[in-house]
């Protein structure tokens, strides 16, 4: 052999030495992952099955064995929603797979109750504006870093660094409004001026120069101030808007329906019987903002009996409206402009409630619906919004004032004259404890109490307050500074009184946070506008759904439901079932 052949044959060894080796080193890789086993049971498997898709068959086998997705990225973007209002969009983008893809998305936008002021609504756009900012740059800037490789079916980590983030943010808030009224009280005290006597008012003297009060003499009581409100924090809506985008992620990847991964979160153990929440209806809206007098029913609701379907309410909603709209237009009739509310109900200006509740009835009668029995109503009376703090009374009509006291009495009135009405939400402010504890002695036996603004979820770092006495449900809302952990606390926590979820202003997810949190109804508001009619459309198809998988069951009779009950089979409010047309 020459030298130069040596030379050659040197050179071809040791590549085919290192070929050797990296091919060592590569069985040695796929068989500690335990590929040729996997590879070897699946072709069996297939073979076997003689499958059309063979690719299809090996695709859905392997993504059974591929690692867990995990959080990649989170972004948000500024939307509109149904009020031309902005809100916050956000997408949950996640490693599937070794790519990245973008799953779902959710908005979140303020909670629209129906009852600001139209003024202080259009005053409150440039807040609004600065508040989605604000969530906007802490999805990009923290929240987005922070949730990077989190997988987003943990829920509950996800939402305590949600949590945690947002009571750091707080505590700096905070901390610099109190820099701010330091700054002010020191600056107030160097230009301070020599404080004046203050006269003292001599008391008051009835025609006989008494002192009014002496004998008997009713005063009027001392006004409990409001409460001041809690102060929102700009950019509080990224809490709710990530974390309701978490859960939606979650339960796409999961390939369950929403509101079986909420359940899922709530109870440990499976349950295949799901019961649907009661579907409350908002058909009249008479409140501040309508163009008569009248300020007093804010909303007028209509609460179908357990045993009807979701379509069967949709349908006698939409009917009664006709009804009330053919009613209106009549020569019995002279009320204003016609129109539609923020709720989506019929609002049309009246002078006197008697007048409104007799629209019902009468639209009721002619339909033969069953008001007052299978079919009841509730008042949302929204008092928080009515009180004239100048005069200390409830300006329940333009130009008519009533004490506390004296609105104890009207309502007495109208749930005496009209039986169907079996629940009042907010019928005072929730500082009028000594109101809302007569008004349920008066009338808790054929009417229940409901609190909504009277339900002041207190924030997670103060003291809980109870609720006004007398009350045996209470209205939940999403809040943007909430997680869905904290709304299924929230719901879970409340024992002693009915529980109902308010549908807002964002997409469909809510019917499925009410569906799976177990509350026993969802108020969403009137029949008119698109996104509220989607959000029926969700409710009617968790009801198909679930009635198509044999796992609907029968709606449990509530504690509300069941006080009514007794209520209407004790004689109280009998003569509901007779409804006197004009």
């Amino acid at each position: 052999m020459s030298y130069k052949g040596f030379v050659s044959h040197s050179r071809v060894s040791k590549e085919d030495q290192e070929f050797y080796d990296l091919k060592n080193k590569a069985a040695e890789y796929y068989r500690s992952n335990g590929v040729p086993q996997k590879i070897e049971s699946v072709l069996n498997e297939m073979f076997w099955q003689k499958p059309d898709d063979i690719y299809g068959y090996l695709a859905n086998y392997f993504s059974r064995l591929s690692c867990t997705p995990v959080i990649s990225k989170i972004t948000g973007r500024q939307v509109f929603d149904g009020r031309g209002l902005t809100a916050v969009q956000t997408a949950v983008h996640c490693i599937i797979r070794n790519e990245e893809k973008m799953v779902c998305s959710a908005v979140m936008g303020d909670p629209c109750d129906g009852m600001a002021e139209s003024g202080e609504a259009v005053a409150n756009i440039d807040q609004q504006h600065l508040s989605n900012t604000t969530a906007l740059k802490w999805i990009s800037e923290h929240l987005s870093p922070m949730l990077q490789g989190f997988n987003p079916t943990d829920q509950n980590s996800v939402d305590k660094i949600l949590r945690d983030f947002f009571m750091a943010r707080y505590l700096e808030h905070k901390d610099s409004l109190n820099r701010e009224k330091e700054e002010e009280l020191s600056d107030e005290t160097v230009s301070e001026a020599p404080p004046q006597a203050t006269p003292t008012l001599a008391p008051a003297k009835d025609k006989k120069g008494g002192d009014k009060g002496k004998k008997g003499n009713s005063t009027e009581k001392l006004l409990p101030p409001a409460e001041p409100p809690e102060p929102r924090l700009p950019g509080a809506t990224a809490v709710a808007a990530v974390s309701l985008v978490v859960a939606k992620t979650a339960a796409g990847l999961l390939g369950a329906p929403l509101y079986r991964h909420i359940t899922s979160l709530r109870v440990l153990q499976a349950q295949n019987e799901m019961h649907l929440p009661v579907p409350m209806i908002t058909i009249l809206s008479c409140g501040k903002n309508s163009v008569g007098k009248l300020n007093l029913l804010e909303e007028v609701i209509l609460m179908p009996s357990l045993s009807q379907r979701v379509r069967e309410v949709i349908d006698m909603g939409l009917e009664l409206q006709c009804e009330m709209r053919r009613v209106l237009n009549g020569p019995a009739y002279k009320a204003g402009p016609i129109g539609v509310s923020d709720e989506g109900a019929l609002q049309v200006g009246f002078e006197h409630p008697e007048q409104a509740l007799d629209l019902v009835t009468e639209a009721c009668a002619n339909l033969a619906l069953p008001l007052g029995s299978d079919l009841r109503l509730a008042i949302n009376c929204a008092a928080h919004v009515l009180m004239d703090y100048s005069r200390g009374k409830y300006e329940v009509m333009s130009g008519c004032h009533k004490s506390p006291d004296e609105l104890v009495d009207m309502y007495e009135g109208l749930i005496n004259k009209y039986p169907a009405i079996k629940s009042l939400i907010d019928p005072f402010r929730k500082e009028d404890v000594d109101q809302w504890e007569r008004l349920a002695s008066v009338i808790g036996q054929t009417c229940c109490l409901i609190a909504d603004a009277a339900f002041n979820l207190c924030p997670r770092w103060s003291d809980a307050k109870p609720l006004p006495p007398g009350v045996t449900g209470v209205i939940h809302r999403l809040h943007n500074d909430m997680t869905i952990s904290d709304l299924i606390q929230s719901i879970a926590e409340q024992k002693d009184a009915e529980t109902m979820l308010a549908a807002g202003c964002g997409d469909t997810s809510i019917v499925d946070l009410a569906v799976g949190s177990g509350v026993s109804f969802l108020k969403l508001g009137g029949l008119r506008g698109e996104q509220r009619m989607d959000k029926y459309n969700r409710l009617m198809a968790i009801e198909e759904e679930l009635e198509q998988e044999g796992n609907l069951g029968a709606r449990e009779k509530t504690q509300l439901q069941s006080d009514l009950s007794e209520a209407f089979n004790s004689g109280s409010g009998c003569d509901s079932v007779t409804i006197s047309t004009k």
